[in-house]
């Protein structure tokens, strides 16, 4: 939310710097995210001052150039050269000059121009002679801007056209401050801290509607509210003879101000009420207010609308609707209009709406229609509804001031169940129980004060006081303590002397150790960690990507963005989605890593396991001169780096299976029995393709809780340096291609695992017509050894035989001799 500081100026005397109303702001609970100076003309004309024209002349070298000698009033006296190419230019005039330095905004250009000192046909010139355009304040280039005589030379330009200099706070507004959703709110809350911490002694300038009178009531409306629920309060009056047309610039100031677009006088009334009294209204073309009659009520459900931006929307039935006398729809309530009912060149009558809805229903249906409107989000943290006839006042005499015309009806006010302030009892055990302070009654009782927080009721032990109804969310006696806090000042609460804390034992292997060192052992191999959201979109697993499983989604009802509905069941999608996003932005050869977590619906509720994602796409190895290796990143890149985050944690002796499934083109899942330790492969290219991704993605998918499971058991041993020699011992195997490496490592360690230490492949040869069909060799190495004794020849071959035996019996192989 924006928050203009000319604007609180209105309502509250303030002589603070804007950085100190920011940091007070922030301390009452209105964060302050940012700030921005802003002017009602860009750069605000400095650098630019009146001027008189001394001397004109003919430029020597120019026919259609003059040359002035001008004074700006300066201390010095001395007059600035300038060169002029206006057809009205002449000695004596007053003028407005840009000196060198100045940064100028023309009307007609898209780029500023900053006026640099220089020559112009062999002339020097200091300066500019303006025009209007020129100068950013409007479209006339005729000639230069002449100004009266009595001008007084010196006078910066600022000044002279009166130019607001404003700072625009944005306002990081929480769910629960629904009082602060404009700038009287803002301004209360402001005033109440400075009574408080700065001896502010004035009040807060409401504006006053004591002068509202109906002209007439010769366009009465009739107003049938067929759902109270949803409009608890509905407030109208109809206005005649209005003008429609531009709005004057105090107006146009100010909305531009905060960001809202001006619009005509009517709807930038509205506008203006929105920001500064937290009560949004909505101004009706009384042409489609059929049988001047509105009706508030729900459509049924698939009835079309069509909306003020043009889009032809399909309603819920839970969608609260104003309708007219035919009953057709005009205006979501409390959302977005419609396209035919809202104020146009031509309107000359108008009904006026302020109303106040059941925030429940307006958040659902902005929600539903993806309609993030100001109106909707006010309504939404709780309008108050006891302001809903003093803000239609207010609007009147505001339209009437800018368009004319009359209020041609009396006030049609349907509250049938009016809201009450609540009444909290505040204990002063719970406010120090709570705060950890004593706070004297008397500040409390100032306090109450300042909020507008009525006292009712006090005795020894409590306060009872009545709470704003634009405070929606104070309902607790916690509550009124939380403001009591932000207006006393949190920065006043001591930080106690003492800090007690309890030991805290971690678990061995402490996880996050294991994770960091992991973590770390990936950014040293290249890669960078990424953060993907927990929430992701059912449409990807309905539509982009078909095929993914669907069994279990966890489904939420995520107000904040319709389109993340589920708690993601896998770490591919968040993976995919950062690829397109580096993708998209040049960076084509990635590897990233995530870890996290996802979410599945099990028999008992939903279940939450940890992740550790590893992506790889694009080139292999970063071009450098030092190297020429060249290639994309394959299974076997991928599949080196599973191997040695396994190695990393210390674990071997899972087995492998061979996968292939909607996710995985190819791939290997390493396990133990039913445990899966991680699944790791390319991903199928339909895919990539569906996300629109470029090249082939390889995905690992490491199940981080089985991983800590399985190192629990595993124990660290250190082992000296081998000082006796070791052999090698290499065969060339002829298999059938459907044998892994893995079969044959299995056999190997099977017969040799208290002397071989290493296996290793070294070649891979395929060639139909020497292997045969089917057929592939690998030569494989064999490193042995032994920590007590010089191995034998004999001990190795004896092993080596065995290999070969078993080699030729179970994997089908023949040996290259």
């Amino acid at each position: 939310m924006k928050v203009s500081l000319n604007w609180l100026k209105e309502y509250i005397n303030i002589n603070l710097s804007p950085e100190e109303v920011g940091e007070i702001l922030t301390d009452i609970g209105l964060e302050v995210e940012g700030m921005e100076q802003v002017e009602s003309l860009p750069g605000g004309l400095r650098g630019v001052v009146v001027g008189h024209v001394v001397e004109c002349g003919q430029h020597p070298n120019a026919d259609r150039l003059s040359v002035t000698k001008v004074d700006i009033g300066n201390e010095a006296g001395d007059l600035l050269n300038i060169v002029c190419g206006a057809p009205n230019v002449a000695q004596g005039q007053k003028v407005m000059i840009a000196t060198i330095g100045t940064t100028l905004y023309p009307t007609d250009s898209e780029e500023p121009l900053t006026l640099k000192k220089g020559k112009i046909r062999g002339e020097v010139s200091e300066g500019m002679i303006c025009a209007v355009d020129e100068l950013g304040i409007g479209t006339d280039h005729s000639g230069i801007m002449v100004l009266p005589a009595e001008t007084e030379v010196g006078t910066l330009a600022s000044d002279y056209f009166n130019i607001e200099t404003d700072y625009v706070y944005e306002i990081g507004l929480t769910p629960n401050r629904s009082d602060a959703t404009n700038h009287l709110g803002v301004a209360k809350d402001l005033a109440a801290y400075l009574k408080i911490n700065h001896d502010y002694q004035d009040g807060v300038k409401v504006p006053d509607v004591a002068d509202f009178v109906s002209d007439d009531n010769s366009l009465p409306v009739e107003v049938v509210v067929e759902n109270p629920e949803a409009c608890p309060r509905y407030a109208g009056l109809t206005l005649k003879g209005i003008t429609v047309g531009e709005s004057p610039d105090w107006l146009k100031n100010k909305l531009s101000a905060i960001g809202v677009r001006p619009i005509n006088n009517m709807v930038d009334a509205t506008n203006f009420i929105l920001h500064e009294l937290g009560q949004p209204l909505h101004a009706f073309d009384l042409r489609e207010v059929k049988e001047n009659k509105i009706i508030v009520k729900t459509l049924p459900g698939g009835a079309k609308f069509n909306s003020l931006d043009e889009v032809e929307r399909e309603l819920h039935a839970e969608d609260l609707m104003i309708c007219n006398g035919a009953e057709e729809g005009m205006c979501i309530g409390g959302v977005f209009g419609g396209i035919k009912s809202g104020v146009k060149d031509d309107t000359t009558e108008i009904f006026l709406e302020s109303a106040h809805f059941n925030s429940k229903w307006i958040r659902r249906t902005s929600m539903r229609h993806n309609l993030r409107t100001d109106a909707a989000k006010v309504f939404e943290k709780g309008s108050d509804p006891n302001i809903s006839v003093y803000a239609l006042k207010r609007a009147a005499m505001l339209m009437k001031e800018l368009g004319g015309g009359t209020i041609a009806s009396e006030i049609i006010d349907l509250y049938p169940n009016p809201v009450h302030r609540a009444e909290i009892e505040v204990r002063f055990t719970q406010i120090n129980r709570l705060i950890g302070i004593d706070i004297p009654k008397e500040t409390l009782l100032r306090i109450f004060d300042a909020l507008e927080m009525e006292t009712l009721r006090e005795n020894e032990e409590a306060i009872v006081v009545a709470v704003p109804t634009n405070k929606s969310d104070v309902i607790r006696e916690a509550d009124v303590i939380e403001e009591i806090l932000r207006i006393y000042g949190y920065n006043k609460v001591p930080i106690p002397e003492q800090v007690k804390t309890s030991m805290n034992i971690a678990p061995k292997p402490d996880p996050n150790e294991v994770r960091n060192a992991i973590g770390d052992y990936l950014a040293a191999s290249g890669f960078n960690e990424m953060m993907g959201l927990s929430l992701s979109q059912s449409r990807y697993y309905k539509e982009v990507l078909p095929g993914l499983p669907t069994e279990g989604m966890v489904y939420i009802n995520n107000t904040s963005s319709v389109q993340l509905d589920i708690m993601r069941p896998d770490m591919l999608v968040s993976g995919l989605e950062a690829i397109v996003h580096n993708q998209n932005r040049q960076q084509s050869d990635l590897q990233l890593f995530e870890f996290g977590r996802t979410y599945h619906m099990g028999p008992e509720g939903t279940e939450e396991a940890e992740h550790l994602s590893l992506f790889i796409t694009g080139e292999r190895y970063a071009e450098s001169w030092i190297n020429n290796r060249k290639g994309d990143a394959d299974f076997y890149t991928l599949k080196a780096l599973v191997n040695n985050v396994m190695a990393r944690l210390g674990l071997s002796g899972y087995q492998e299976s061979v996968i292939k499934d909607e996710v995985f083109a190819y791939g290997v899942k390493y396990h133990r029995g039913p445990n899966t330790l991680v699944q790791f492969g390319k991903i199928q290219p339909k895919l990539a393709k569906a996300m629109a991704i470029r090249g082939g993605v390889f995905y690992a998918d490491i199940h981080w809780d089985s991983i800590m499971k399985a190192i629990r058991k595993h124990k660290i041993e250190y082992k000296e340096v081998n000082k006796f020699p070791s052999m090698r011992r290499d065969l060339a195997l002829v298999i059938d291609n459907s044998v892994k490496f893995s079969d044959i490592v299995a056999i190997a360690r099977k017969h040799g695992k208290k002397l071989i230490t290493d296996i290793n492949l070294f070649d891979v040869y395929e060639n139909v017509k020497q292997l045969g069909e089917g057929k592939k060799s690998y030569a494989v190495s064999f490193i042995f050894e032994n920590e007590s004794k010089t191995l034998k020849d004999k001990e190795v071959d004896k092993v080596i035989n065995k290999l070969i035996a078993d080699y030729e019996a179970k994997l089908g192989a023949s040996i290259r001799r």
